[in-house]
């Protein structure tokens, strides 16, 4: 007989809810989850739909479970084994687009919480579940603009992100923050000349060149215990338009940190100007502009009851004792964070998200409903 989280988890993958479209996802589970005495409420801002359903008060400790619907493309369908919304098992794994990312994980928390609310219908405290369908695209109009709101209406002491942080065994890592994310464009000044008489122009490709090899070296900060040190990439180098024979008269980077908690937006940029200064602008008598866009702070979870209650469950159900660490890049968990919620992720492994044939072992998901619904016994009950 299949098992109950499959069945959901298939429901789920059926529906074509590329981002920003919930594909009437949401609406599925506020459905069944008010059967069990759950409420709900849902907003919409723009295309994307956003949904809080809870059971509780705030008598207590609060734990809300963090997910979304929207999924990636599947790309070229001739690629699948199989077709990517048919939820297709085959030798104990289920494939679908969504399965790991993360709608097998959005299942396994929703039976966890129908078990606990069926054992303990007077439970203390609450739980919850916060999906959106903006998770994947910029997530603009998602758990961004959505949490805030929420916060005013609900207290809530931790948060579990159900995305795919496993790496070979179910439960071996459990993400205790992520890295922030600052974008940076880099425009640097020259002159533009003719290419046969360079003693007229500035030429900013080579002017910039020391700046460069500089930025590729550096060291922004030293990180710390859970998280490694800044990183710094630079994506693309534009200058010129196309033209032969003349030399550009502006130089545009684009780059991105992915950094530490010891570090900060304010840090990066006035570390980041005094180098340009020295290597480039003051160096060449070169202008320069900066344009940052924050993609999201880093958090940083350091609750140690929390911590210790998600490791023995981990441990208690699935055998594995997990590491700690802050890899991958960002989540939702980055929004919801600086609420003062203790915010970690658990969820399926990763190997197979966003690419064909995207796939994870059926057993994995009944293993997870059973360490999402201990941790809520340990949080709420003990």
């Amino acid at each position: 007989m299949e098992p109950e989280v499959i069945s959901l988890a298939k429901q789920l993958i059926t529906k074509p809810s590329y981002t920003p479209d919930d594909a009437g996802c949401q609406p599925l589970l506020m459905n069944r989850l008010s059967g069990h005495g759950f409420q709900g409420e849902h907003h919409r801002f723009g295309e994307v739909d956003n949904v809080l359903i809870w059971h509780g008060d705030a008598q207590g400790p609060a734990l809300m479970f963090l997910g979304h619907t929207d999924v990636v493309p599947p790309g070229d369908l001739s690629a699948w084994k199989h077709d990517p919304l048919s939820a297709h098992v085959e030798a104990g794994v289920l494939y679908g687009r969504g399965v790991a990312d993360m709608k097998g994980s959005v299942a396994a928390m929703v039976l966890a919480m129908e078990k606990f609310v069926a054992q303990y219908p007077s439970h203390p405290g609450k739980i919850a579940l916060m999906l959106t369908s903006d998770e994947e695209g910029v997530a603009l109009d998602g758990v961004k603009k959505f949490m805030p709101l929420m916060a005013k209406k609900h207290h809530f002491d931790y948060c579990l992100v159900g995305e795919p942080s496993s790496s070979n065994v179910l439960g071996d890592t459990v993400r205790v923050g992520r890295r922030g994310s600052l974008h940076v464009t880099i425009k640097i000044k020259g002159k533009q000349g003719h290419v046969a008489y360079p003693q007229n122009a500035k030429n900013p490709i080579f002017l910039a060149a020391d700046a460069i090899h500089k930025l590729g070296g550096f060291e922004w900060d030293q990180g710390n215990d859970d998280f490694p040190p800044t990183s710094f990439q630079i994506s693309n180098i534009h200058a010129g338009s196309g033209v032969t024979n003349i030399i550009p008269g502006e130089l545009e980077i684009t780059a991105n940190f992915r950094y530490a908690p010891t570090s900060s937006q304010a840090s990066l940029s006035k570390q980041l100007r005094q180098l340009l200064d020295e290597y480039a602008l003051k160096k060449y008598d070169l202008d320069c502009e900066l344009d940052w866009q924050l993609s999201g702070e880093p958090f940083h979870c350091t609750d140690k009851k929390y911590k210790q209650a998600l490791e023995a469950s981990v441990l208690k159900v699935a055998g594995v004792k997990p590491e700690f660490n802050t890899a991958g890049g960002t989540s939702d968990g980055r929004f919801v964070a600086p609420h003062g919620i203790a915010t970690m992720e658990l969820g399926p492994i990763n190997k197979t998200i966003h690419q064909v044939n995207e796939c994870e072992k059926v057993s994995h998901f009944v293993l997870l409903e059973n360490i999402y619904l201990d941790l809520i016994q340990r949080l709420l009950l003990k």
